[in-house]
């Protein structure tokens, strides 16, 4: 097991990466003082992981809520989250009473956010079960739900007690899931760590084939260059923004097409690519360097072009973004591979040919 730590004075908290971790009762119990915990998953998770993580708990004298939800970006909505509300109030949590989020970045979402509302703030867990959760959304504490204008738009900042990430969980995801985790982790690469980027490029069929030693790596090496950033810029008043690289058009492709219809990773992966064009139509990068990144990509069984939902409805659906100041889109650009920046000066005409050059009928 190795254990990274994000340095946030004293709300500081240890992320374990490991195998087998579920089982370990010594990384749960010292948050779990008053001996009661809610532990919410979904319909997919729960049927693998819900009752030996509840198991363990029990024998150790802890009282256990379970809260299943629906299954799907589709329902990380303001209703879904009600249930949560819903089930410890009927349950007469308290203040005292963690929870857990034992699933993927929707319930790590949305848990987070119901720990940060309920009672004005419960302490929470992640145990993420999916790559894409266990490298990015689990770590840095920002939670929230969809609305059907656009993706993350209502939540809150809130950080985590600990952070779980089970390799053993990842032997049960499905391989598109696995794929999708793998463009955070290329994110990584992209915007700051070049020589990471090197190494996946050598070890990326070690990752698809779920190797256990280079998935090690790959979450540690990914956990620890977001553990930077978030230590650095909890609340993305500036570097933090750079771990959106391929968020904003990922995004739009996400709010487009419908929740749930392009998984995040793949929406994040073709946003990248998007990323990557316009920045070499601004003169910084080389038409190699997008493709060395796109190939890369492509190895990795992910998607490198956009839905043609058309020019003014991406436009549209991009103004809605979070990193938008003064109504002025920002966007988070390549000046090499390996070093990323955020920039509000796009000229627009860019901007309307990489669309039109990074989007077909998918």
């Amino acid at each position: 097991m190795q254990t990274l730590t994000v340095g946030l004075a004293d709300r500081s908290y240890p992320i374990h990466i490991g195998n087998g971790l579920l089982g370990r009762a010594d990384l749960l119990l010292p948050h779990l003082p008053h001996k009661r915990v809610a532990i919410v998953t979904n319909t997919m998770v729960a049927p693998l992981y819900l009752e030996p993580l509840s198991s363990m708990l029990q024998y150790h004298g802890v009282d256990v809520l379970p809260i299943i939800l629906p299954d799907g970006e589709e329902y990380k909505n303001a209703a879904t989250l009600g249930l949560i509300y819903d089930a410890l109030l009927s349950s007469r949590c308290e203040r005292n009473t963690p929870l857990i989020a034992l699933g993927g970045g929707v319930i790590g979402d949305m848990t987070g956010y119901a720990a940060a509302t309920y009672l004005r703030g419960v302490p929470f867990i992640q145990i993420p079960t999916t790559l894409l959760a266990q490298v990015d959304s689990s770590v840095g504490g920002k939670t929230g739900i969809n609305h059907p204008l656009g993706k993350n738009m209502i939540g809150a900042f809130y950080q985590p007690q600990a952070v779980l990430a089970d390799i053993a969980t990842l032997n049960t995801l499905p391989d598109q899931e696995l794929r999708a985790g793998i463009a955070e982790v290329i994110k990584y690469g992209l915007i700051r760590d070049l020589p990471f980027f090197e190494w996946l490029e050598q070890n990326m069929e070690k990752l698809l084939a779920r190797d256990a030693q280079a998935l090690q790596y790959a979450i540690a090496r990914s956990c620890r260059n977001k553990a930077e950033v978030v230590g650095a810029d909890e609340r993305e008043s500036g570097e933090r923004a750079l771990l959106n690289l391929g968020h904003t058009f990922g995004h739009a492709i996400e709010t487009g097409m419908g929740y749930g219809v392009w998984l995040h990773g793949e929406g994040v992966a073709a946003g990248t690519i998007m990323a990557a064009e316009l920045s070499r139509r601004l003169g910084w990068i080389s038409a190699q360097d997008v493709a060395r990144t796109r190939h890369l990509f492509e190895r990795a069984g992910l998607p490198v072009a956009g839905p043609a939902l058309g020019v003014e409805k991406y436009l549209q659906l991009m103004g809605l973004d979070k990193k938008v100041l003064g109504g002025k889109m920002r966007f988070v650009l390549l000046k090499a591979i390996g070093h990323a920046v955020v920039s509000g000066d796009v000229p627009e005409d860019l901007l309307r040919q990489t669309l039109e050059a990074c989007c077909k009928n998918v």
